[in-house]
Formats: structure tokens, sequence, C-alpha cells
């Protein structure tokens, strides 16, 4: 099979699908959760599940009981996923993924939250 030349790698690039969403880490021993939202669920859980390997702690508002409960009393969860637009800019597709995450912190108002 022949490389693909520069052009054809930028174009296969621009034409991937990009997932974004929201999703919530939950301390499950006290049930609290940390409500984040991305323009790439992808890499969010490949940085929770590193962290989780490794011992480190993936959020600073999460630091305190990652230390005092360990990784494991953590679980990553996706409440819901929307994927980008094709003629979608970057910017437009980031908005559209905080007002995402706006609309679930109204739905989990009454959840304890590290957000709130």
């Amino acid at each position: 099979m022949p490389d693909l030349s520069k052009k054809e790698k930028i174009a296969q690039y621009k034409a991937r699908e990009v997932v974004g969403g929201v999703y919530a880490i939950k301390n499950a021993a006290e049930n609290v959760w940390l409500l984040e939202g991305t323009a790439n669920l992808t890499g969010s859980k490949n940085r929770f599940d590193f962290a989780v390997q490794t011992g480190s702690c993936i959020h600073l508002k999460l630091q305190h009981d990652w230390k005092r409960l360990g990784p494991s009393a953590f679980t990553l969860e996706v409440l819901e996923e929307i994927q980008r637009g094709e003629d979608q800019t970057s910017a437009e597709f980031k908005e559209d993924v905080a007002t995402l995450k706006e609309l679930w912190l109204e739905k989990l108002a009454d959840q304890a939250l590290y957000n709130g």
C-alpha cells in the first residue's frame, strides 16, 4: 500500500469523526460527581484511564479525595455524546459542548458536585 501524500493525510484528518460530550467522574464512595464537557471524549477517557493506572490525579478538584480514597473509588461515565458537524468550526463545537454541560448541570442540580 503506497504512503499517503501530505495532502491526503490532511484531508483524512479533517474528515475524521470528532465526538465530544459531557461526562462525569464519580466518587462512588461518597456519591460526589465532577461534571466535565469536552470536545474530545476519547482523549478524556484515555487521560482518566492513565490516571487510574498510574495513581495520578486527573483534576485538581478531585485531588484531596483521590489521595484519600484512591483511584479505584472513581469511575468515568459518559452522560451524552455530540458529534461535530461537517461545517462547524472548533469554536462553534466547543460552544455546543459548553451548552450541553450547562444543561447537564441543571439536570444534576440535586446531586453533590465537585463543581458546586
